[in-house]
C-alpha cells in the first residue's frame, strides 16, 4: 500500500473530479468518462523511487523552488502540458528546498531544472523557463527519441 497522497484532479473531458494517486499501476483515467487524466504529483527524497521510478509512462520532473520566479512562471505551462498529454506522461514536483538528496543526486545548478526520465532513466534534461508549446514539444520528442 502506498504511503503516497492523492491528489483531486477535474476531468479536462467532463469535468467530474476524481482521486488520482501520486503512484499507481497504468495510468489515471476518469471513473465517469474513462478518458485519460492529468497526473501530476509531489515527489519528493523518500518517495521518489515509488513516484517516479516507477511509474509505467515517462515523467517529467519539475525541480523548483518556492522562491524562484521563474519556477512559479514554468509550473503553470508544465501543468498545461500534462494535462494536453493526459496518459502519456506524468508530472513529478519536486521542491529542492525540501528534498535536498534529490537536488544532489541530479546536480542542480539552477531552478529550475526540468527533467524527463523513463523508469529511472535520464532521457531529456534542461534549465529554466519556458512557454506550454515549447515544453510540450520538448517533452515529446525526448519520449520520441527513447521509442527511436
Amino acid at each position: 500500500m502506498s504511503t503516497v497522497e492523492a491528489t483531486k484532479v477535474t476531468c479536462p473531458h467532463c469535468g467530474r473530479t476524481n482521486r488520482v494517486p501520486a503512484a499507481a499501476e497504468g495510468r489515471p483515467t476518469c471513473g465517469n468518462c474513462k478518458q485519460p487524466l492529468p497526473w501530476i504529483a509531489d515527489a519528493g527524497d523518500d518517495d521518489f523511487t515509488e513516484v517516479v521510478e516507477q511509474a509505467t509512462v515517462p515523467v517529467v520532473v519539475d525541480l523548483w523552488a518556492t522562491w524562484c520566479g521563474p519556477c512559479r512562471m514554468v509550473s503553470p505551462a508544465l501543468e498545461k502540458v500534462a494535462t494536453e498529454l493526459a496518459g502519456t506522461i506524468k508530472l513529478a514536483k519536486v521542491d529542492i528546498d525540501k528534498n535536498p538528496r534529490l537536488a544532489r543526486r541530479f546536480e542542480v545548478q539552477a531552478v529550475p531544472t526540468l527533467l524527463v526520465l523513463d523508469k529511472g532513466q535520464t532521457l531529456a534534461r534542461q534549465s529554466g523557463a519556458a512557454p506550454a508549446a515549447a515544453l510540450r514539444r520538448w517533452v515529446e520528442q525526448s519520449i520520441t527519441a527513447r521509442e527511436g
